[in-house]
């Protein structure tokens, strides 16, 4: 049984279509399943780990991109869509953070209250980084929490 790739949906072995979303699918492939988890195809998640890994590491994943890994592999642009994805939502969390931190600052045991709260957040889009990494190195495409529904590379 296949995947949409759109979709995650199951798709019947030789049907051109996905039945729920009529994304065009290849009779008889094994596709990514990107909302289902599904295991990537062996070969390709074995070739492409390293780049799956680095995607979730922060400013790291610079890396696929500019190898182009992503562009050839099914499996590492999946990963490095959701690692763009991670670093855009950890990027703009800093900027709220530290904006918010520094005017906090100056009170007196309000601003430490909040300057500890930003922090706990920080702990979540670890989390996120972890799961990643997890479903990398297992060769799935499971999207993150939340965050993972989001598609900036086509």
């Amino acid at each position: 049984m296949a995947f949409c790739a759109k979709c995650g949906t199951k798709v019947q072995d030789g049907m051109g279509f996905c039945p729920s979303c009529g994304n065009p699918t290849k009779a008889g492939d094994r596709g990514y399943a990107p909302s289902g988890g599904a295991r990537a195809d062996i070969q390709d998640a074995q070739d492409n780990k390293l780049m799956a890994i680095l995607a979730y590491i922060g400013v790291l994943v610079l890396v696929p991109l500019l190898t182009g890994a992503h562009k050839t592999s099914p499996f590492a642009k999946y990963h490095t869509n959701q690692g763009v994805v991670l670093f855009i939502v950890e990027a703009a969390y800093g900027i709220v953070c530290g904006t918010l931190s520094a005017i906090f600052s100056w009170i007196p045991f309000f601003g430490w209250v909040v300057t500890s709260a930003l922090g706990l957040p920080s702990l979540v889009l670890l989390g996120f980084c972890i799961f990643g990494i997890f479903n990398a190195v297992n060769g799935k495409t499971r999207p993150l929490p939340v965050i993972g529904g989001v598609t900036l590379i086509k």
